[in-house]
């Protein structure tokens, strides 16, 4: 990894920190902000978020309306994501002020702009400011529909929420949203998960993301389980909810399209069903297929060119730099072209449709049943892996532990 410096232009303003690896023909087509605040930080959560004050809100909006303006000339974007960390905490003002620097840069009419909310954090106002700048999809983090479940997780919304805030989108028109859940929680059980999977499903929603609970160190929910507060699901019962959560979704009409991502399609008695359904989340498949975007937002990440790169994950720092150079990358590291083609196939196999093995060639220039011909041999043999027409993709049972599948395909140099 090494530090990005930022060279001066003509003009004696300081150049965008990406106009030396990324064309200046707006070719990059996925634009990932961070919004680093939360009302209080989830047990679970490892993202760099804090909880907001005012000034601090006010300076991170500057800086970022600053960045947004120097990567304008990069990005013609047809999918635009608002994650954290909690984008709908931000002020109505605040989101103005973002969304009219986005049409300054010429980026307005995304085909996908998805904007994450709490429930709690969600209102009508700013339900009719994202739907005024072009918001088109939401996704919203539920993760339970179990009151003592939430609380484990210190999410701040309550069920109730839940139900008016996605009536409130639905009345505004929005007719592309996203439910969060999770499973393998402390202290929960089948009928527990029963229970969620069955009143989201009522609700109706176009999307599913369903993560299983990740014990990252650092956070509260992980010292729970170090002094025995709190005890972690078994792999049996893990895995039961895994696969009671694929069958229950496909009998109601929605299709895995990879690993915790499930998703609708426009019409269910399509002729022809197309490999990826209608309601997928585009932004997230440019992730999975390797495309490049730009990552804005202190900690955000970006890849241009087989570049990638990292923005400060200070928000304090990260306003200081957007006011001074104009450039908050931390650091940045070239790919190997092998660890590149590695990652590609890696990210790819998290989809169920996995890679077509001639179009991985034509997109790498690496063999992908000679170059990892053992692994591919030893995941078909174990049942995680399976193979038709050219295409290698993962087995039901191998999506669970596509992590696994990937360490086998991620190389270093």
């Amino acid at each position: 990894m090494s530090t990005m410096t930022t060279s001066a232009s003509v003009s004696g303003r300081a150049a965008s920190p990406w106009l030396d690896f990324a064309p200046c023909d707006r070719s990059i087509q996925s634009i990932y902000i961070h919004v680093p605040f939360c009302a209080v930080k989830c047990h679970y959560c490892a993202f760099y978020s804090k909880e907001p004050d005012r000034q601090t809100i006010e300076d991170y909006v500057t800086a970022l309306c600053a960045e947004i303006e120097a990567a304008g000339p990069s990005a013609g974007p047809r999918t635009i994501f608002f994650g954290g960390g909690t984008p709908s905490i931000l002020p109505p003002v605040h989101l103005k002020r973002i969304f009219e620097s986005i049409e300054k840069a010429g980026w307005s009419g995304a085909e996908e702009w998805t904007v994450e909310c709490n429930p709690a954090t969600l209102n009508p106002a700013k339900i009719r400011l994202f739907r005024d700048y072009g918001v088109n999809r939401i996704s919203m983090g539920v993760q339970s529909m179990e009151p003592e479940l939430l609380e484990t997780l210190g999410r701040i919304h309550t069920v109730e929420m839940v139900h008016r805030s996605f009536d409130q989108l639905r009345d505004a028109g929005f007719d592309n949203i996203n439910l969060d859940l999770m499973f393998a929680i402390p202290g929960q059980t089948m009928s527990h998960w029963n229970s969620s999977l069955q009143q989201i499903a009522d609700m109706g929603s176009e999307h599913l993301s369903c993560y299983e609970v990740i014990y990252e160190e650092d956070t509260p929910l992980f010292q729970s389980l170090k002094d025995g507060t709190l005890s972690e699901a078994d792999e049996e019962l893990a895995e039961a909810m895994y696969e009671y959560l694929i069958d229950f979704l496909r009998e109601r009409g929605f299709r895995q399209y990879e690993v915790a991502n499930f998703a609708r399609d426009r019409a269910d008695d399509a002729m022809d069903i197309p490999l990826i359904p209608d309601f997928a989340c585009r932004h997230n498949l440019n992730y999975w297929h390797g495309g490049s975007y730009l990552g804005l937002g202190p900690a955000a990440n970006g890849f241009i060119r087989d570049i990638r790169y990292q923005n400060v994950a200070n928000t304090r720092r990260y306003a200081e730099l957007m006011g001074s150079t104009r450039n908050a990358m931390e650091w940045k590291e070239q790919l190997s072209p092998m660890a590149r083609a590695g990652e590609l196939a890696a990210f790819g196999f998290r989809t169920a449709h996995g890679w077509d093995a001639e179009q991985f060639r034509q997109r790498t220039g690496f063999n992908l049943t000679s170059q990892w011909e053992q692994p591919i041999r030893n995941f078909i043999s174990c049942g995680w892996m399976s193979h038709k027409d050219g295409r290698f993709f993962l087995t039901p049972t191998g999506l669970r532990f596509a992590d696994a599948v990937a360490m086998e395909f991620l190389v270093t140099g």
